[in-house]
């Protein structure tokens, strides 16, 4: 089950914390939050290596109903395109050293209604990103587990975020994780 915990930023943004603690967590995440895309809306990832922003993306693609085998970090191609419910674009700025390199690889261009989009290594370029953008923090805690911070920025993520809040917190939700641990221990033994 993730442990959520929520915080209000003291600006009029919406934020929440996660604490994520396998890579199974954080794709699972992901596809809930895959599912809950209407279009238009831009992901940014930030967090050093290896801290899931990957492994976060595959499970957005499977909600979104792309093939997750097919999405891998775009960090020597750049920018991938998946095909699901709505197309996902996945961008990667880590190898990028200046705005311009970023603004050459056509990313304003990847900004549409009609698309999702999801930036690995966001912070390296945020004056290029739209205003009305949901960040995702992710930080190792252990070498297993990671926290997420999520912060929205304009109406879109607000409202994004307030779904995400909603599915997550909710006792449903919560009673179905319990109920999915029961039954995994169950089929172990």
């Amino acid at each position: 089950m993730i442990r959520l915990t929520m915080a209000k930023r003291v600006s009029s943004n919406r934020a929440m914390d996660l604490a994520l603690r396998s890579r199974h967590e954080t794709e699972s995440f992901g596809r809930a939050v895959g599912r809950m895309l209407r279009g238009g809306e831009v992901l940014a990832l930030i967090g050093e290596l290896g801290a899931g922003k990957t492994a976060l993306v595959r499970g957005i693609a499977a909600g979104l109903g792309a093939p997750e085998t097919a999405v891998s970090s775009p960090t020597f191609i750049l920018i991938q395109q998946y095909r699901g419910r709505l197309p996902l674009i996945h961008i990667d700025l880590y190898r990028l050293r200046t705005a311009v390199e970023a603004e050459s690889i056509g990313l304003a261009d990847c900004f549409s209604d009609e698309t999702i989009t999801v930036i690995e290594w966001a912070d390296r370029f945020p004056s290029l990103l739209p205003t009305d953008r949901l960040e995702l923090r992710l930080t190792h805690r252990t070498p297993t587990t990671r926290s997420m911070q999520l912060a929205a920025d304009g109406p879109q993520s607000r409202s994004l975020l307030g779904r995400i809040e909603a599915a997550w917190s909710s006792p449903k939700r919560r009673g179905l994780s319990r109920q999915s641990k029961t039954s995994a221990r169950r089929k172990a033994l």
